[in-house]
């Protein structure tokens, strides 16, 4: 299986310490609770996302809108942007903090990665902006 994973570390923990540049291993995931992984793999296309973020999951069971609620060309247009915005200030550690944006997510608007993939990257756009107080496009952040 080819895997696809856009890992998204940033937790209380790294936040709070200003440690160095932390990397994605299977250690961070042995080290992270369970409730505060979120992890969704599409099989058909061998795609998967992981989301290592203290309360993200019940944000999102609790506050976020339901699964069907946008249609997957919405989520796939506003991640094209917000994906690329990311991106930027992971390449511009002097002027935007590290520790929020670690690594760049490898998203090609061309892939099909199904609803689930789409759902999930798109409200942790909306959970990040709303919890650190950031704006990743023009489009305002709100549930």
């Amino acid at each position: 299986m080819r895997h696809f994973t856009y890992t998204l570390l940033i937790s209380i923990v790294l936040l709070s310490c200003g440690a160095s540049q932390q990397t994605y291993n299977d250690t961070t995931l042995d080290q992270t609770p369970e409730e505060d992984i979120v992890r969704i793999a599409n099989d058909d296309i061998e795609y998967e996302i992981v989301i290592i973020e203290p309360g993200f999951n019940s944000w999102l069971a609790s506050v976020a809108r339901p699964p069907g609620y946008y249609s997957q060309s919405f989520l796939e247009s506003r991640n094209t942007v917000l994906v690329q915005e990311w991106n930027i200030r992971t390449l511009q550690p002097n002027r935007f903090d590290p520790n929020r944006y670690e690594m760049q997510i490898d998203y090609n608007p061309n892939i099909d990665y199904g609803y689930d993939v789409n759902y999930q990257l798109y409200n942790y756009f909306i959970y990040f902006q709303l919890t650190y107080k950031q704006k990743l496009s023009s489009f305002v952040p709100r549930i």
